[in-house]
């Protein structure tokens, strides 16, 4: 009884310790990402999500990362990655979404924003990047409805965005 005790013991203690590093390493991974330096982060966010696979933080992170380099098919994977693990984290679909919009794959990022909305019906963003994809898609007029709709929510963003596409 001692032995599997000892055994179950040393497997607790062995968990800790990979969480521990790949927590230590998503730490250092946003310290490189919040001063820019994107493709350090994504080296360690991709050091912790080795660590530990289900680490869905550290994936939506690295997304970001390669969003901001503008690798938008590495970013989907990543966000894919998250929403696998987490089919209701609103945000990965809006940032899936909002890649595949910088693709112009409006269909697809039609798809994410009305996931986020079905999520999320208070979500803001994801109307304002909807709309992005409705006019993509040439649906001017429902790029305006959404865009009115999240300047109506209090995204002050929305207000330049219809005056610059002359929405009425």
């Amino acid at each position: 009884m001692k032995q599997l005790t000892f055994i179950l013991l040393l497997a607790f203690l062995s968990t800790q310790s990979l969480a521990q590093n790949a927590d230590s390493f998503y730490k250092k991974a946003e310290i490189k990402s919040n001063t820019g330096n994107y493709s350090a982060a994504i080296v360690l966010y991709t050091r912790a999500i080795k660590i530990d696979p289900k680490f869905t933080k550290a994936y939506y992170k690295r997304g970001f990362a390669h969003s901001m380099l503008k690798e938008y098919d590495s970013a989907v994977k990543d966000y894919t990655m998250v929403i696998s693990k987490n089919p209701k984290h609103t945000w990965s679909y809006i940032s899936r979404g909002s890649s595949y919009n910088k693709l112009k794959k409006f269909d697809l990022a039609m798809n994410d924003f009305n996931k986020a909305l079905e999520i999320d019906p208070t979500n803001q963003e994801a109307y304002n990047n909807r709309g992005w994809a409705r006019l993509g898609l040439d649906d001017k007029k429902g790029a305006c409805k959404d865009w009115k709709k999240s300047r109506k929510m209090g995204n002050g963003e929305a207000k330049i965005i219809l005056e610059n596409n002359h929405c009425k």
